[in-house]
């Protein structure tokens, strides 16, 4: 019986060994990643146990979350996702007249929670796009851009209703990519480009006063100190004061002092960058780098068309949500509140993008194999 026993162990970790569920390199850098997150978010909060362990715990149901998408195959997501979409278009009706939040509806209350749905589209946007597009001749034809064009414009306005114009660019993105990457013409892409950049004018007009504010802040923060630039100047601060090796952990001056705002959520990464200064910057842009890499090498591994489109576009969007915060905490782009990924303190941000790493897990699972 023992004997038995110890061949069904030996047979299990052989299969495990040979054909693991999760991409363990993706995985490995998902843990390092969580593990910097968890140590600037004690630094920038002060030290609170309460709010690690609140943020720990979200990582840990996002992986347990992102296990169990590691088992469902890709062709039952893909028959999944027009209902996936549906239903989180839905929430955002919901939203619209149920929503709460400071300033703006973005929130539903769930009684032991609070719940942001546009987080949702986030995954189920490229899910949407690639299921369209999968079963169709490509590249894609302009009937079929405008259909995808319909499927992101939807959600993205209800999103820039509530309003959270930086998230509803993120959902855009992530739906963008994987129209992007499915074979489009370079000419058809410049088309599309510049009909979105001739809207750009028309688009200023429809944007609330606060919104145009942080455009012209980032052009000019010094115009206005006190007010609309405070947040941008104290986090070039924070950021150049960290020097080449930083300042040291639990030495970050402007979020102990008070004067660099959002410093667990926004801004967490210009204290990182203040402590550990630009070796730890540069550290964790390659870390950033290798999980981005990860998910384009299991995109060109994936077994059909919707699974490629996917993973490709869950990779690029995942290095938009670096690029934008980053830019964002230098200076360079405006204060969109876009957290850093795995970094910032969120609930609902940080669960959303491990089930996204879920999905790249079940696409990395069911890839072609060529041995």
């Amino acid at each position: 019986m023992i004997e038995t026993m110890h061949v069904r162990v030996r047979r299990f970790m052989r299969r495990i060994l040979t054909r693991p569920r999760i991409d363990l390199p993706l995985a490995f850098g998902l843990f390092i990643l969580a593990g910097v997150g968890l140590v600037t978010l004690y630094s920038a909060g002060d030290s609170s146990l309460a709010l690690v362990g609140g943020q720990a715990g979200r990582f840990v149901l996002g992986a347990i979350l992102l296990l169990l998408i590691s088992r469902i195959p890709p062709s039952t997501l893909r028959n999944w996702t027009p209902w996936l979409y549906a239903g989180s278009t839905a929430l955002l009706v919901v939203v619209a007249l149920l929503g709460e939040g400071r300033g703006a509806n973005r929130w539903l209350n769930l009684g032991v929670m609070r719940f942001q749905p546009s987080e949702l589209l986030k995954l189920t946007m490229p899910m949407m796009v690639a299921w369209y597009l999968h079963p169709r001749k490509l590249p894609p034809s302009w009937k079929d851009i405008a259909v995808v064009g319909l499927l992101i414009a939807i959600p993205a306005a209800l999103i820039a209703k509530q309003p959270d114009l930086g998230t509803a660019l993120l959902v855009t993105a992530a739906g963008a990519f994987a129209l992007f990457l499915s074979g489009m013409a370079w000419w058809r892409i410049g088309v599309v480009i510049g009909a979105v950049g001739g809207m750009i004018p028309v688009a200023w007009h429809f944007l609330h006063q606060y919104q145009r504010d942080r455009v012209l802040t980032m052009l000019n923060p010094e115009s206005d100190p006190l007010g609309n630039g405070w947040h941008i100047i104290q986090s070039q601060i924070a950021v150049g004061s960290g020097g080449v090796f930083g300042k040291g952990w639990q030495q970050s001056t402007q979020s102990r002092l008070d004067f660099l705002p959002e410093h667990t959520t926004d801004f967490i990464f210009a204290v990182f960058s203040e402590e550990f200064g630009l070796i730890g910057v540069i550290g964790i842009m390659l870390l950033y780098a290798f999980i981005i890499g990860r998910c384009l090498w299991i995109a060109m591994e994936a077994r059909d068309t919707y699974s490629r489109l996917l993973a490709g576009a869950i990779g690029m969007s995942f290095f938009v949500y670096v690029f934008v915060n980053g830019g964002m905490v230098a200076g360079m782009l405006p204060v969109v509140g876009v957290p850093m990924p795995m970094i910032s303190y969120g609930g609902t941000s940080a669960v959303s993008l491990l089930v996204g790493f879920g999905v790249l897990m079940s696409i990395h699972a069911n890839r072609k194999m060529h041995e």
